[in-house]
C-alpha cells in the first residue's frame, strides 16, 4: 500500500467522537476513496461506501433524500444489514458533491451521530457556492493532494531513517554525501516524469514502464479537462473554462508563465477582471495551482495579492512533463542543453508548497523583475524569496538580488533551489538542492506525517 501522510489526520478523527464530519477534498484521481476506503475497513467492522456521482448516473436512490428519514431510508435500500451501532458503523459518503442537498444534510446527520461519518468531494468549492445551506459548522474540511516527492520516495522503497537524516541535513543546512545526492537527484528527476498520481506512481514502482505511467496521466488530464466545467450551467462559461485549462502548458512555455488573457477569446480589450469566476473555478476543482502576483511584498503576502497577472499550474508535475515530453524520459533525466526544464521545476515546487500548507505568490515588479515564489516569514513578520533554476546558471538571479537590497522588505533570509549538491550561504542567500523543497512546511497547515 501507498504510504500517504493524510492518513493520520484519517485516523485521529474515526478514532474521536467530533460533531463535524471530516470531508476529505481534492481533484480526482489523487487516491481520496483508496485512503478512506483502506483506514475505514481497518477501523470499523460494519463499513458502508455510497458514491454519489454513480447514484446519480444510476438509479438515484439518494436524488430525493432531503431529510434524514429520507437519507436513512436511501441507505437501507444498499446496505440495510450493515446499519447497527454508532460505535462499529462508518459511512463513508463518496463524492458527496453530486447532490448539493446532501451537503446541506450534513449538519442534521451529525447532530442525530446514529453512525460514524467521513465524506469525499471532488470540485467541492464550486459546490459548496451553489449551496443554498452551507452547513456551517458541522464541515471539517482537508484538502488532499497528489503524492508529494516524500511519499513517492516511500513509494520508492527510501527508509524513514534516511528522510529523517536528510531533513536533520536541511535543517542544520549541510549538503548531502556524493552518493546520497546523486541518489536523490536521479528519484527527483524520476518524480518529475512520474508525478503524484497514485496509480500513475504504482505503475512506476511495479513496471517501470513510462508508456504504461504516461497512459493513467493522459486520461486523468483529459477527465480534469471534462470536470473543467463540470457544474457550470452556462455554456459560454464552459468554453472559457476549458479553454483557460487548455492553455495551463502552453503559458507556461512563455517567459514570464502567466495566463495571456487575451488568447483566451482572442479579444485584446479583455481584462483579468473579466475571467474571475472562471479562474476560481479552476482553483477550487483542484486541478490548477494559483500563483498570485506581489508587487509589494510585505506581511502577510495575503493582504497584497490580487487576480492581476496570474500564473496557473497544473496540480501535477508528472502530467505536464508527460504533455511537454511525451515517452521522451531522456528530457529530463540527462542534461541537454537544448531543453529549459524551468516551467516543470517552478510546477513541481508550487506542487509542493501547495501540498504543504503554503498560499503560492511571486513577486512582480517593473523594474526590478520577478522572484519565482514568495512564501510568509511569521517568525520575522515578513517573507522569504525563492528563486528555482534548474540549469547550471544557478548563481545568475538579477531579480532577486534587487529585491534583497530593498532594506524596506526587511527580508532575513531568501533560497535558491537547483541541481547543485552544495548547501551554502553567500550574500543572504541560502543555495540548496532542488530536492529539499520537500521540508518546507507551514506548520500550522499542514497535515502531520504518518507512519505506522
Amino acid at each position: 500500500m501507498l504510504f500517504r501522510k493524510i492518513t493520520k489526520c484519517i485516523e485521529e478523527y474515526l478514532s474521536s467522537d467530533s460533531d463535524r464530519m471530516l470531508l476529505i477534498d481534492g481533484a480526482r484521481q489523487i487516491g481520496k476513496t483508496y485512503i478512506i476506503r483502506h483506514v475505514g475497513q481497518k477501523m470499523f467492522s460494519n463499513y458502508i461506501e455510497i458514491n454519489m456521482e454513480e447514484d446519480k448516473l444510476g438509479d438515484r436512490i439518494f436524488a430525493d433524500a432531503k431529510t434524514t428519514k429520507d437519507f436513512y431510508m436511501a441507505l437501507s435500500l444498499v446496505a440495510g444489514d450493515k446499519m447497527r451501532e454508532n460505535e462499529n458503523t462508518l459511512v463513508f459518503i463518496d463524492e458527496i458533491q453530486a447532490y448539493d442537498h446532501l451537503l446541506t444534510l450534513v449538519k442534521f446527520l451529525m447532530k442525530e451521530k446514529r453512525f460514524t461519518y467521513i465524506a469525499s468531494g471532488s470540485l467541492l468549492g464550486i459546490a459548496l457556492k451553489n449551496t443554498q445551506s452551507v452547513p456551517i459548522g458541522s464541515l471539517d474540511v482537508q484538502h488532499m493532494y497528489p503524492m508529494d516527492f516524500e511519499e513517492f520516495l516511500y513509494a520508492n522503497g527510501v527508509g524513514r531513517d534516511a528522510i529523517e537524516s536528510m531533513r536533520e541535513s536541511f535543517n542544520k543546512q549541510e549538503s548531502l554525501s556524493d552518493a546520497m545526492h546523486g541518489k536523490m537527484m536521479d528519484l527527483f528527476k524520476k518524480y518529475l516524469l512520474v508525478g503524484g498520481l497514485p496509480k500513475a506512481v504504482e505503475t512506476f514502482v511495479e513496471s517501470r514502464n513510462v508508456i504504461e505511467f504516461r497512459s493513467i496521466q493522459r486520461e486523468a488530464h483529459e477527465l480534469y479537462g471534462v470536470d473543467a466545467s463540470k457544474y457550470e450551467e452556462d455554456h459560454n462559461k464552459k468554453l472559457k473554462i476549458r479553454r483557460i485549462f487548455d492553455m495551463i502548458p502552453s503559458n507556461l512555455e512563455n517567459k514570464k508563465k502567466r495566463v495571456v488573457i487575451k488568447d483566451i477569446e482572442d479579444k485584446k480589450w479583455k481584462r483579468s477582471d473579466d475571467y474571475i469566476d472562471e479562474f476560481d473555478y479552476l482553483i477550487s476543482a483542484g486541478i490548477s495551482l494559483e500563483v498570485k502576483a506581489i508587487s509589494t511584498p510585505t506581511y502577510p503576502l495575503v493582504e497584497n495579492s490580487g487576480k492581476n497577472l496570474l500564473k496557473l499550474y497544473l496540480n501535477d508535475v508528472g502530467i505536464l512533463s508527460g504533455i511537454f515530453y511525451r515517452n521522451n524520459i531522456k528530457a529530463v533525466m540527462t542534461d541537454i542543453k537544448s531543453i529549459n526544464l524551468g516551467s516543470v521545476y517552478e510546477t513541481v515546487v508550487a506542487q509542493e508548497l501547495k501540498a504543504h500548507g503554503y498560499d503560492l505568490y511571486y513577486y512582480d515588479n517593473k523594474k526590478n523583475g520577478e522572484v519565482d515564489y514568495l512564501i510568509d516569514d511569521a517568525d520575522n513578520l515578513s517573507n522569504i524569496p525563492i528563486e528555482v533554476k534548474s540549469g547550471k546558471d544557478y548563481t545568475v538571479h538579477s531579480a532577486l538580488d534587487k529585491f534583497l537590497s530593498n532594506s524596506e522588505y526587511n527580508i532575513k533570509k531568501a533560497y535558491v533551489l537547483s541541481n547543485e549538491q552544495k548547501v551554502y550561504v553567500e550574500d543572504g542567500i541560502i543555495y540548496i538542492p532542488i530536492y529539499y523543497i520537500m521540508f518546507f512546511q507551514n506548520i500550522s497547515n499542514v497535515v502531520e506525517e504518518f507512519l505506522d
